[in-house]
């Protein structure tokens, strides 16, 4: 029987006083790490080579959600033709975006997952409803299955980012998060450029759009059975009291060695409180609030900045440029994937903070030039070609810092306890604020104009820059339990 968590004593309890006689074996293994000399010398950082396998084998998840992102662009044509619904643009609409719909839907529930199954059982259902969304897509007779397969994949695609951030941040070694982290961007890149790549080929083939989607049930599949071989976070492992597994999981990502000093940072900066005792007001007020405000401000500017605007509208300013639609969308796609490798490589050298300041000012800038162009509407090539040139900046200097930052610092600076309700609360305002400003877009186009409308989301760019410059601690090289003790000391 477990203790009561709730109770008065065990607030006064530390983890290990905690323990159940069924899980001695694990507290002597805590003792033992703390107690006795190490028997190898801890000299410098762990092999990065041991856990980059268990990383690989996650961005599965964001390779899946950038490909859903994308499947349904090239050939949406073909499948308003053959499911009947040709010249609706509303049911257009619907196919496209119910996913988002789906994944404010499994991201909320994220964090409760995350929390309660543990990392590596959510990976594999947040695969299950892709594989089965991804059969009804591509089976569909009508625009009901349709919808209904679109939402399905939705959900896995709310839930599988979520549990990717807090899954790469917690298994990688500190002096190498960051290029980790960096994986994640890159694989969305990979996704929403495979999806491209797929549905051209097929484009001219009958019935080439059911292959789309049913090439998209492989990595899902892939992703359930390769993580039933990769590590389960050792931190999820300590928070629910078996410090024995964590210990070997430890081991296998950072080598036994590290593990001592693993375990013995997450005992040091333990409270003695579990994450099943954290209310949700907890999170909006109280000792945990900034940390969730930073979280939440991060995603919501990180959407009101224009990102997806630019991709809306890309394909009508590439038009004007006489450039085919395809070249556009691999130009923006290559574009997107140097900007996510050169950030990768920069992360642990420059640091979060610095790459994600630098960025939202790039960016700013680049929407300058995208107003400017839409100001002096000459029917020169001069205009088109800054048009084309601010939107190819925006989305590089965007990959190099807004795109790949929140989801890697967020985990890294919101407490053990509160890592996977908190990371389920921001990702969901990053829905929310998706949906509204693909929502709206191109109705406030048609009311304020480009050079308005792009003016609007400099600023946003600006004020996010500022936000970041007064807000945003840097999380380079420090382990999680630093940075949590240097945001939330000791009441």
């Amino acid at each position: 029987m477990r203790p009561n968590f709730n109770s008065a004593v065990h607030k006064r309890l530390s983890s290990r006083e905690l323990m159940d006689p069924l899980d001695r074996d694990d507290e002597e293994s805590a003792a033992r790490l703390l107690s006795s000399s190490p028997t190898e010398e801890e000299n410098g950082n762990p092999s990065w080579r041991l856990s980059l396998p268990h990383v690989c084998v996650a961005t599965i998840s964001s390779f899946l959600f950038g490909y859903h992102l994308g499947v349904v662009n090239e050939p949406l044509e073909s499948i308003s033709i053959d499911l009947g619904f040709t010249g609706n643009t509303l049911a257009e609409g619907f196919v496209v975006s119910i996913c988002l719909g789906g994944a404010l839907v499994g991201c909320l529930f994220s964090g409760w997952i995350a929390d309660g199954i543990g990392r590596r059982r959510a990976f594999q259902l947040s695969a299950l409803p892709m594989i089965i969304g991804a059969f009804l897509s591509a089976s569909a007779g009508n625009l009901q299955t349709m919808l209904l397969g679109r939402f399905l994949v939705g959900t896995g695609m709310g839930l599988g980012p979520p549990v990717a951030a807090l899954y790469v941040t917690e298994v990688s070694p500190s002096f190498i998060r960051g290029t980790y982290g960096g994986l994640i961007q890159i694989a969305t890149c990979l996704g929403l450029i495979g999806a491209l790549l797929v549905g051209i080929a097929v484009k001219e083939a009958v019935g080439g759009w059911r292959i789309c989607f049913w090439v998209s049930a492989a990595p899902a599949a892939l992703l359930a059975i390769c993580m039933e071989f990769c590590a389960e976070s050792p931190h999820w492992l300590y928070k629910h009291a078996r410090i024995g597994e964590a210990e070997v999981e430890f081991e296998r990502l950072l080598g036994v060695s590290h593990v001592k000093s693993a375990i013995s940072e997450l005992i040091r900066s333990d409270r003695g409180d579990d994450a099943d005792g954290v209310k949700f007001s907890e999170l909006l007020y109280g000792r945990h609030f900034r940390v969730v405000f930073i979280g939440s401000t991060l995603f919501a500017l990180q959407q009101l900045s224009g990102i997806n605007a630019v991709f809306y509208f890309s394909s009508v300013v590439f038009k004007r440029a006489k450039v085919p639609s395809n070249i556009a969308n691999i130009c923006i796609g290559l574009v997107n994937l140097s900007g996510s490798i050169i950030a990768m490589l920069l992360m642990d050298k420059l640091g979060r903070k610095v790459l994600l300041f630098g960025s939202f000012v790039g960016m700013a800038v680049a929407m300058a030039l995208q107003a400017s162009a839409a100001t002096y509407q000459i029917l020169g090539s001069g205009t088109l070609y800054l048009s084309v040139g601010g939107m190819l900046l925006f989305v590089f200097t965007f990959a190099l810092g807004a795109g790949p930052v929140p989801g890697l610092l967020l985990p890294e600076i919101f407490p053990n306890k509160i890592r996977e309700k908190a990371m389920a609360v921001c990702m969901s305002v990053h829905w929310v604020v998706n949906f509204f400003v693909g929502l709206l877009f191109l109705r406030l186009l048609e009311l304020l104009g480009a050079k308005v409308l792009y003016t609007i989301f400099a600023s946003f760019c600006l004020i996010a820059a500022a936000f970041v410059r007064r807000n945003v601690v840097e999380t380079k090289g420090r382990s999680l339990q630093e940075i949590e003790i240097s945001l939330l000391p000791t009441q």
